[in-house]
């Protein structure tokens, strides 16, 4: 595609990334999949990302086990967070060659139930789109699970549980834990891509950096208006006294 071509020879020169993400904006890539499309890894990684993921996959069916094991509005709450996960992820722009931007929606399912949560959650969001969007991939689940429902939700939690401890305000907390969880996923995005596909003459640091400065430019925004559309969603949950049934995580 042009676009590639046009990237590729962008990005070595001054301003390259900031060109590149122009570029990519006005000649939409051949797939814009779910951070790493189909196919685009080479088969050692998205092995290798794969058998990273699935032990977070399994932990978090226990997790999951254990969380509604009769208790309905657990489930009720979980659906919710599921069905939030796959709408904002389904909200894309075409950002590095064979990846896109958008929302991850992890947030929401960090403060109400933890972390371990998100990996099944996650993994049913990736799969679906997959199979039925034709966003993402099979063979790229492992990584895009990585990122989306393992590392960025871990770095959500963090700054969560960091912010209740510095007793913050609770909106401000939420803000944080979606925010950070969003940015966190691209991050590492950046780094899948740049172990794949090291700079041929400045190396792999480099390749993250190039990739790391694409994704800023449109993640940024996305993760501020995740941040603030999880605050509203964790309010009006909130007013409607629905979330006594997950307190032990939340306070």
């Amino acid at each position: 595609m042009f676009s590639q071509r046009l990237f590729s020879q962008l990005s070595y020169k001054p301003f390259g990334p900031c060109l590149g993400a122009v570029a990519c904006l006005m000649f939409p890539i051949s797939a814009n999949a779910m951070h790493i499309m189909e196919g685009f890894l080479p088969p050692i990684w998205a092995l290798s990302w794969w058998v990273l993921f699935l032990p977070f996959l399994i932990l978090s069916i226990r997790k999951l086990k254990h969380l509604v094991a009769n208790d309905s509005d657990k489930k009720v709450l979980l659906a919710l967070c599921g069905a939030f996960i796959f709408v904002l992820s389904a909200l894309k722009l075409p950002a590095v060659t064979g990846s896109c931007s958008h929302p991850t929606g992890v947030g929401l399912a960090v403060v109400l139930f933890g972390f371990m949560v998100v990996p099944l959650l996650g993994g049913i969001v990736l799969l679906f789109q997959a199979l039925l969007l034709a966003h993402g991939g099979l063979s790229t689940l492992g990584a895009n699970g990585m990122s989306m429902a393992v590392i960025g939700p871990l770095v959500g939690y963090a700054l969560w549980v960091t912010a209740n401890r510095l007793n913050l305000r609770k909106d401000i907390a939420v803000f944080l834990c979606a925010a950070g969880a969003d940015l966190a996923t691209y991050l590492v995005t950046s780094v899948q891509l740049g172990l794949a596909f090291p700079d041929p003459q400045l190396g792999m640091v480099a390749s993250v950096s190039k990739f790391m400065g694409v994704f800023m430019l449109t993640q940024v925004p996305i993760a501020i208006a995740e941040g603030l559309l999880t605050v509203l969603i964790y309010e009006q949950l909130s007013k409607r006294a629905l979330l006594g049934k997950t307190q032990g995580v939340l306070r």
